[in-house]
């Protein structure tokens, strides 16, 4: 019997945007499970929105139609978690050579630290290239519309943060 394909997406996901879902639902073509991990910590300092609960919850929300994806917490180092979930394999998106070097910089690191360690290097759709959670909150926050980045369900959430 193979062992089942397992992966971690990490990341902020704040807010989760419709390029982080294209990225998951297309892992599922080559994946058996996918855990989608929100970072305590993350590893670039950014301006929250929401509580790491709270994203968690919407992630959630999104995924329901999905057996094969958890969504769950982590914080420390990603090599850590992902031996904890018996998962070598990470999934990353990447939307620009500026998103690449980063990236890469952190996939050598972390091979050095687990040499069983694999990232898996994913383009968004092309409609969602330019997208980044930071431009949606900061859209939104404007009071701009951002229904064309987000589901329904994280739009009202958006909606009702800024009302607030």
């Amino acid at each position: 019997m193979t062992k089942p394909r397992v992966a971690i997406y990490p990341g902020s996901f704040d807010p989760l945007t419709l390029g982080h879902e294209d990225i998951a639902r297309r892992c599922l073509h080559f994946l058996d499970r996918l855990i989608i991990a929100v970072a305590h910590h993350p590893t670039q300092e950014k301006d929250r929105l929401f509580s790491v609960d709270e994203r968690v919850e919407m992630i959630e929300e999104r995924f329901r139609d999905e057996s094969r994806i958890e969504v769950t917490e982590f914080s420390g180092l990603l090599v850590d978690f992902a031996k904890s979930r018996d998962a070598s394999l990470v999934i990353r998106g990447l939307r620009a050579v500026s998103d690449f070097e980063y990236e890469f910089q952190m996939a050598l690191m972390n091979r050095e630290l687990w040499p069983e360690f694999e990232v898996v290097f994913m383009t968004p759709a092309a409609d969602y290239t330019f997208l980044s959670a930071s431009l949606v909150r900061e859209i939104s926050g404007l009071g701009g519309d951002v229904s064309r980045f987000v589901s329904a369900s994280v739009l009202k959430r958006l909606q009702a943060r800024s009302r607030s």
